[in-house]
């Protein structure tokens, strides 16, 4: 996913760097914001973290990956490793589970629904990669990140 440009887009990214509740139910720990790590600038990777992050809500394998850099999945798990410090699913992965904090944030689309537009196989899948990865479930996000804008 791109960041965003524009007004919208900026001041929500703004206030959920910036604004948190002081409480919440339940005694979970704060939203933390898992962006992406930068892609390395002019690295050989560039091209291909950035189609991945385009890319991110179809259906893409590891071989579907390894083909589209030229490469065996083997090197590309390897020159991954080095270059952007992760495997490539797993920063697959992380952009839709960014893209879904988007969504969920500027939409009122069901859960569902977002599950699919970012590339999850089921809405049972995404529901346990977002809490794990965010901390909490798609529908307790979009209520706290309402209650922070409303």
């Amino acid at each position: 996913m791109k960041p965003p440009t524009d007004g919208a887009a900026v001041t929500a990214d703004a206030a959920r760097l910036s604004v948190m509740p002081l409480e919440r139910e339940g005694g979970q720990a704060q939203f933390i914001v898992h962006d992406l790590p930068p892609t390395p600038r002019g690295s050989a990777m560039e091209p291909l973290l950035r189609w991945m992050e385009d890319n991110a809500g179809r259906d893409l394998t590891l071989d579907d990956i390894a083909t589209h850099a030229g490469m065996s999945t083997r090197t590309l798990n390897r020159r991954f490793r080095e270059q952007a410090s992760t495997t490539p699913l797993q920063r697959l992965r992380r952009a839709r589970v960014r893209h879904a904090q988007y969504l969920l944030e500027s939409t009122t689309h069901p859960v569902d629904r977002i599950a699919a537009q970012v590339g999850f196989g089921s809405p049972t899948a995404f529901r346990e990669r977002f809490k794990r990865v965010v901390g909490t479930s798609p529908h307790a996000y979009r209520i706290a990140f309402r209650g922070q804008n409303s």
